[in-house]
């Protein structure tokens, strides 16, 4: 075990190195942010100073190597609007994203898996279908749709839910939190209700896949002929053994819910950091958007080692190497 982490660390770190590259060539070609931080009638003179000040005027291979080094030495450099540490400013936004997220996969979780098992034992009956019909509806839905039409009936006309916004909040170890207000809750839920529902559909179809692939394995025979109740054959053999799947789709859509939770968070004005994110690529911020595409690299390649060590204690049939 010792020796896969290290290798995976590697790994890990390779990853990021790609990713920084691949980030600051994007960046460099995305139009010219000094425009972006002087008034418009400057002279040329006060846009070379500008350019030398931020950098611009050197090779691109020394813009690279300068902003490699800020990286490993913790400075992910400065936002060109609000002059403060582009990283502050995302993870001043980064817990009102993780609360959405995390209540969306908390909502999709519990309905998705207990539905998906009841689809997988049972294939031919009629409330199966109507899942699974239910699913591809779920799947095929525009987030975006979605949302509005939570607004609209949730928030307009039965005046049930606020339409956006974030809602009181409290400070837990000095970070504001709204799941433990009512007034964060009832803000919380229309966003979060709205990301759940792609990962719903693609969790209930994979669990449903799962328990009919291991439904017609000779354990669960074994199991049934031994006297085992159906509920402790489903949860107790097929379900554990169906997981793998399970447990990686979840941690990409983890994943990519925390990365594009933007068009979400636009359409309920929270203030998360897909939001943030919107709001400066519009001002051409190149620090804020690099920190967030390094950071959401980040915690792809942390969810994906913690899937491959997560799979070990499911089935202890699987060893790392």
């Amino acid at each position: 075990m010792f020796a896969y982490t290290v290798k995976r660390l590697i790994q890990m770190v390779v990853v990021l190195w790609a990713v920084s590259v691949i980030v600051f060539l994007m960046m460099s070609f995305t139009g010219d942010p000094v425009f972006m931080v002087i008034p418009i009638d400057s002279s040329d003179a006060e846009i070379e100073q500008a350019r030398r000040i931020l950098g611009l005027d050197r090779s691109l291979t020394e813009q690279y190597f300068i902003f490699l080094g800020n990286l490993l030495q913790g400075d992910f450099g400065t936002s060109y609007v609000f002059r403060q540490p582009a990283i502050d400013l995302i993870l001043e936004r980064l817990p009102a994203t993780m609360e959405i997220v995390v209540v969306a996969m908390v909502i999709a979780t519990t309905i998705a898996i207990p539905l998906g098992v009841y689809a997988g034992a049972n294939p031919g009956k009629p409330l199966s279908r109507l899942i699974m019909s239910g699913s591809l509806l779920g799947i095929s839905l525009p987030g975006f749709w979605v949302g509005m039409m939570l607004i609209y009936f949730f928030a307009v006309e039965w005046r049930i839910f606020p339409s956006s916004g974030r809602g009181d909040t409290v400070e837990v170890f000095g970070v504001p939190t709204s799941l433990l207000t009512a007034d964060g809750w009832s803000h919380v839920l229309l966003p979060a209700i709205t990301l759940s529902v792609g990962t719903l559909a693609i969790l209930l179809r994979i669990t449903r896949a799962g328990m009919m692939e291991v439904s017609r394995q000779d354990y669960m025979k074994f199991a049934r002929a031994k006297g085992v109740s159906r509920r402790g054959v489903l949860y107790g053999h097929g379900l554990r053994n169906g997981l793998i799947p399970v447990v990686t789709i979840f941690g990409l859509q983890l994943g990519d819910l925390i990365a594009f939770a933007t068009i979400t968070e636009t359409i309920f004005g929270w203030p998360g950091m897909g939001k943030l994110l919107v709001d400066f690529i519009y001002r051409a911020d190149r620090p804020v958007i690099v920190v967030y595409l390094m950071l959401v690299a980040l915690i792809f390649v942390v969810i994906n080692f913690l899937i491959d060590i997560l799979y070990t204690m499911i089935d202890p049939r699987i060893t790392v190497k």
